[in-house]
């Protein structure tokens, strides 16, 4: 039996309101599946209940909150497969609309489910039924009951790919005391930056290795080769280029560029990918508007020489719009949400060009803006010009053969804390 660490008093009270809130959490959870935002095949996970067995040997739990999360250490549970070949992996995540996408893209030996919400109860169902070896936790994405729960039954924790910045931890600053009690649990924390580093030291934790971005080396995602090669038919000669998890913000720049973009290339093809698909009818309605001819990926008809741009209304499918891309814009990047991940387009060899604000990933796109692998829109009158001109052939050339090169060094640099992690795991009892 592992010794169970004393609790701080901010702990205690997290640990002891979880108990208390659980019919609550129940609740809510109904609700929300009333209200179609959960998996109604899938929800019973959230309770802590898998119709999946649990495979035999040692398993590593993985747990990130979405999908850029998630493919972020796809790297690192292939190197940890490289040095324990027998090793079981459980991806655990929180957002619905990545689990399709997730499913479709998971290594062998490797299941994933949703994380039960966190009450005693369910996570105690989660953690009879897997009986995980190993608890790795990545990003921001931290549940104090579930860690608890793991660490008072011995299994080693890690924290890795940690992004935090100075505001994250002044929002957490009231609960300083429940934070560095949570964070003393793990035997292992790597931080993708300086100053996510000097987060977690703030926090009261401490940081084994500094600068380990895990998001460089993700997995490109996947898509179907046979669709691949069908669109590649469809569009051969075309300049296509993806708007990517667009927001309304986004979109109207993007709009706007693709009209000057047609002006210099009548056969140009935008590929409108946006982040809820949807919101498709009030994505149409101002393409008609913009006076711009399209079809959506849900009509199943392919786009012609007569349609200037596709709007892929779809689940799941970015792996394949990346692949037909020469360049790509990234969403959230206007209208202050924040920005969302480069790295899926980079993988795959694609510049990127983002709007001003990226503070989600601000580290990540400042190395990209240095390695010349990506540029940002200013917010004013010629953002929509700026981003029609974007890259030249040559530049994209460039920008290929960069991006390949920055994508192996960063899977190469995996292998020293793939080996920490598989040497914090004993034989499975």
């Amino acid at each position: 039996m592992a010794q169970v660490k004393r609790k701080n008093w901010q702990l205690r009270t997290y640990l002891a309101a979880r108990t208390l809130l659980q019919p609550t959490m129940r609740w809510v959870l109904k609700r929300r599946l009333d209200q179609g935002k959960e998996d109604p095949g899938r929800v019973r996970e959230k309770l802590g209940e898998s119709s999946l067995s649990r495979p035999d040997g040692s398993l590593v739990w993985m747990h990130a909150v979405g999908l850029g999360e998630v493919m972020a250490l796809r790297p690192l549970l292939v190197a940890m497969q490289a040095i324990q070949p027998d090793l079981n992996f459980l991806l655990t995540s929180t957002a619905r609309s990545s689990a399709r996408v997730i499913g479709a893209n998971l290594p062998p030996r490797t299941v994933h489910q949703f994380l039960p919400l966190d009450g005693p109860k369910f996570m105690k169902g989660f953690l009879d039924h897997w009986q995980p070896d190993l608890s790795i936790w990545s990003e921001q994405d931290l549940w104090p009951g579930a860690i608890c729960d793991a660490a008072d039954r011995g299994i080693p924790l890690a924290y890795v790919n940690v992004r935090l910045s100075a505001d994250a931890v002044a929002r957490r600053a009231r609960v300083k005391g429940l934070y560095g009690d949570m964070l003393s649990r793990f035997a292992l924390i790597s931080a993708q930056d300086a100053q996510s580093a000097t987060a977690i030291h703030a926090l009261g934790g401490r940081v084994n290795r500094p600068n380990c971005n895990l998001k460089p080396a993700a997995e490109p995602l996947a898509a179907d080769q046979e669709v691949l090669n069908a669109f590649k038919k469809t569009l051969t000669g075309r300049a296509v280029w993806v708007a990517a998890s667009t927001h309304a913000a986004d979109e109207a720049v993007a709009i706007a560029a693709h009209a000057l973009r047609l002006a210099m290339d009548p056969a140009a093809l935008l590929i409108l990918v946006p982040r809820i698909p949807g919101r498709a009818p009030e994505i149409g309605a101002a393409l008609k508007a913009a006076g711009l001819t399209f079809v959506t990926r849900s009509s199943g008809v392919m786009p012609d020489g007569a349609m200037q741009v596709f709007l892929a209304d779809s689940f799941g499918e970015l792996g394949l719009w990346y692949r037909l891309a020469r360049h790509a814009f990234i969403g959230a990047s206007f209208g202050g949400l924040g920005g969302h991940n480069p790295w899926e387009a980079i993988c795959l060899g694609v510049p990127v060009l983002a709007g001003p604000n990226t503070d989600n990933f601000r580290n990540d796109y400042k190395i990209l803006i240095d390695k010349k692998l990506c540029r940002f829109l200013a917010p004013d009158d010629i953002a929509a010009e700026k981003l029609a001109c974007a890259f030249s052939e040559e530049e994209i050339l460039i920008a290929r053969n960069l991006a390949t090169k920055i994508v192996n060094e960063a899977r190469a640099s995996i292998a020293p804390i793939a080996r920490d992690l598989v040497s914090m795991m004993g034989p499975h009892q």
